[in-house]
């Protein structure tokens, strides 16, 4: 089993290879920064599949502006995410004719967003039904979008046996992400295209910052003034795949080194992620 590296047990590994201080402190601060930030009841990650899921979508464990967060990287099935979410408050507000759903201080955020766009003669519209709150069957749809057509195709090619295909079908989406990974470690992508990983595609069941109802999908992500609106009220891009997507982190962009994300530009657009 592949062990989470905290900054607790860098020091012996800096014993054993000869590391310089120099660079060992500065690699123990980068993961510090970030564990650090996390919340103080969260599990980290047990396996490669987590510390992979954490690095793609984890700059949400950091949200401050009374944001409550997830201890878990990956709700395992339903009955955990309704649960956690009964246990949040969250605002219920009809944005351009769509019916949203975030936390308090994400919608109370964005409502002061889309007024200073509105004063600036723009708009801060969501794509669609889905682009705040989710819960968890609708993610494990968005799945199966990709996993089951991906699957046909790689069996087709002869890549993958009808009898192995069967079997990943018939484990939970928890269970199949691992194996998903696995395929694609030997050149089987999953994402709609089948030439890249899936994660580039959608989220795994159960790890979409929407199910968090911290994230929302806006169809003016290409307009540069925009993100520039949201980024002042709290709103960031955080994963590189998915360019509509931003995630709530309630800080201004100045704060967020310090929670231990950072900062990477990407075809002229700025995504935080987690600094590990």
């Amino acid at each position: 089993m592949v062990k989470f590296i905290t900054a607790r047990n860098f020091l012996a590994i800096y014993q054993a290879t000869g590391l310089e201080m120099s660079k060992f402190t500065t690699k123990k601060n980068k993961i510090r920064g970030f564990i650090a930030n996390l919340p103080r009841d969260f599990n980290q990650p047990s396996d490669a599949v987590e510390q992979k899921l954490l690095a793609e979508y984890g700059a949400m464990f950091v949200a401050k502006g009374g944001a409550v967060l997830p201890n878990v990287i990956v709700f395992k099935d339903e009955a955990e995410v309704l649960s956690w979410q009964s246990g949040v408050a969250t605002s219920k507000e009809n944005i351009s004719g769509f019916n949203l759903e975030l936390q308090i201080p994400a919608m109370t955020a964005l409502k002061d967003a889309i007024a200073e766009a509105k004063q600036n003669d723009l708009t801060i519209t969501p794509r669609g039904i889905d682009s705040a709150k989710r819960d968890y069957s609708e993610t494990v749809e968005l799945w199966a979008s990709r996993v089951n057509p991906g699957l046909a195709h790689w069996v087709e090619q002869g890549k993958l046996s009808e009898r192995e295909a069967a079997r990943i079908r018939t484990l939970s989406p928890f269970e199949q992400v691992s194996e998903i990974f696995k395929l694609e470690s030997d050149g089987m992508y999953f994402s709609k295209d089948l030439s890249k990983s899936i994660i580039y595609s959608v989220a795994p069941s159960g790890t979409s910052q929407h199910i968090s109802m911290l994230a929302l999908d806006v169809s003016e992500h290409d307009n540069a003034k925009v993100r520039d609106i949201l980024a002042k009220h709290g709103w960031f891009q955080t994963v590189e795949s998915d360019l509509p997507h931003f995630t709530f982190l309630g800080v201004s962009e100045n704060q967020l080194s310090n929670l231990g994300l950072k900062k990477r530009n990407n075809g002229g657009r700025i995504f935080w992620i987690p600094n590990i």
